[in-house]
């Protein structure tokens, strides 16, 4: 046999040693295949909305379903690890609203307003390329919901209304409610602080947030009661909220005369006789002892025609931590079944 010419055999060659490489490689080929199920990655950025940075992050797979938290002032990380499950079976966006978070706060305090995180929520949707999305509200983040879909529904496949409420005005009346319902004493002093005025006192750090007795106060005897009721956390502090609020937003929304009056801006939220004009999958859900009272999910339920109503055993407005299991399979089944 002629011997093969050298650019030949080195091709030859070439080829053997790829074929090689390639019968190598295919059982780690398999194995990181099988691997990746179960492997869900982490992506986070910031959408400029308008000229202000609006934090994202994104876990799972599935159609695309938006998360908005509350506050007005808190975070997406206040969900964090109980909606986690959710991204087995959806592509979860948390995002951080304007002001809040990691997100981009403003020195123009009058440009937190419910209708500008309408407008972020939109810029957030198209800059991810999302489609018509699934959108889940929580608290004020359910305000936001509402607001978002009585503007953009055609953009949304399911809503899903948590813990929140259509008219401030309702709210105002369960939360002065609440307040009655607080120990005597506690209530007492409560009422006090508020008549002196919450803000400008202390030293020039603690000026423009609430004082330590009065959030002890709001936050512990107040609210906790409405926070959780079977699961509640042993880490809770009433105080904690103080550091992690943003003030200038919270104030700005909520109101400077504390926790049992919104008469921010917030006070202009009356959605309930436009809830009727809502017409796609909703679900609403909440505790049955949430600071959000039921009755407000009620009300929602009666206007949104088809809506299904979830109204979770022992559980407060965190419903999520009382009854995990219970909360994903809710939202995981009215996801699947309105399909």
């Amino acid at each position: 046999m002629r011997a093969m010419k050298k650019p030949l055999l080195i091709a030859v060659v070439a080829l053997m040693v790829i074929s090689a490489v390639a019968q190598t490689a295919k059982p780690k080929t398999s194995v990181a295949s099988a691997a990746r199920g179960n492997v869900y990655p982490l992506q986070e950025g910031f959408v400029d909305a308008h000229g202000v940075l609006i934090y994202y992050q994104i876990i799972g797979r599935g159609a695309p379903l938006m998360v908005v938290h509350g506050g007005p002032g808190a975070s997406h990380d206040y969900f964090l690890p109980y909606l986690l499950p959710l991204a087995r079976t959806n592509k979860v966006i948390f995002i951080d609203e304007r002001g809040s978070g990691r997100s981009e706060k403003l020195e123009d305090v009058s440009q937190y307003t419910v209708e500008n995180m309408v407008e972020d929520v939109e810029a957030v949707r198209q800059a991810l390329n999302l489609g018509r999305m699934n959108l889940l509200g929580h608290s004020y983040g359910g305000v936001l919901a509402q607001a978002y879909a009585l503007k953009y529904q055609n953009n949304l496949a399911h809503l899903i209304l948590g813990g929140t409420f259509s008219s401030t005005n309702a709210f105002n009346e369960i939360l002065a409610r609440e307040k009655q319902s607080m120990p005597s004493d506690a209530r007492k002093k409560l009422d006090e602080l508020e008549k002196a005025g919450l803000f400008g006192k202390g030293k020039d750090w603690e000026k423009n947030r609430y004082p330590e007795e009065y959030a002890r106060l709001a936050w512990g005897d107040g609210y906790f009661p409405y926070l959780y009721q079977r699961h509640p956390d042993p880490n809770y502090d009433p105080v904690a909220g103080n550091t992690t609020n943003s003030w200038e937003l919270y104030r700005e929304m909520w109101g400077s005369h504390g926790e049992f009056i919104v008469d921010g801006n917030l006070k202009s939220v009356e959605y309930t006789d436009r809830l009727a004009t809502i017409h796609m999958p909703t679900l609403i859900i909440c505790g049955d002892h949430d600071e959000s009272d039921p009755s407000l999910s009620r009300t929602m339920h009666e206007k949104i025609a088809g809506s299904k109503l979830a109204i979770m055993p022992q559980s407060g407005h965190l419903a999520f931590v009382d009854q995990p299991n219970l909360y994903i399979k809710t939202v995981n089944d009215f996801l699947k079944r309105s399909n």
